[in-house]
């Protein structure tokens, strides 16, 4: 592989490695320094192939539109729990999360009714990370998760079946 090869896939690692989450072929291509996103999407599964062979315990996923995402195998969260440093959210912002999830779409109004005024910074942090959309309704904003959040815990998009699963899996009405 030439040089200049070598260093769009270095890229797209780079890009995969520190975002934590799932990446489109515009994403991956502007860090890879391209325009072709049908090179940058055959990069990134050259790239899954060979990590398959040399690494055990991470992977890179292919999602629906593509999206690509470097992570670690369920199977080994067990171990990279008892060594992760800094989590992606504060509690205090999951919690605010898990509140939108489960009653969305709601108001900023309500939201900040229920949880304080300090989700103003949360729901900041969580636009940051690709978890929340918002629409202007007057004047508040009514909150709503996206794919990328249902992907990154493992929920339905669809909001009843997320609902139920969050009911499972949570406390938060409870």
């Amino acid at each position: 592989m030439s040089e200049p090869g070598k260093d769009i896939r270095a890229r797209i690692e780079a890009a995969l490695y520190s975002s934590g989450r799932a990446l489109d072929a515009d994403q991956l291509a502007g860090a890879a320094g391209i325009t072709s996103k049908k090179r940058v999407i055959e990069e990134a599964k050259a790239i899954a192939v060979s990590l398959k062979s040399a690494l055990s315990a991470v992977e890179i996923v292919e999602y629906p539109g593509p999206r690509f995402a470097m992570q670690l195998k369920a199977e080994y969260t067990s171990v990279a729990r008892r060594f992760a440093t800094k989590p992606l959210l504060s509690k205090a912002a999951l919690r605010t999360l898990s509140f939108i999830a489960y009653f969305q779409p709601i108001s900023s109004t309500d939201l900040a009714a229920r949880r304080s005024s300090a989700v103003y910074e949360h729901v900041k942090d969580l636009g940051e990370v690709g978890f929340l959309v918002w629409v202007r309704k007057g004047r508040s904003k009514l909150y709503s998760t996206t794919p990328e959040f249902a992907e990154y815990f493992g929920l339905s998009t669809d909001v009843p079946s997320m609902k139920r699963q969050l009911e499972r899996r949570t406390m938060i009405l409870r």
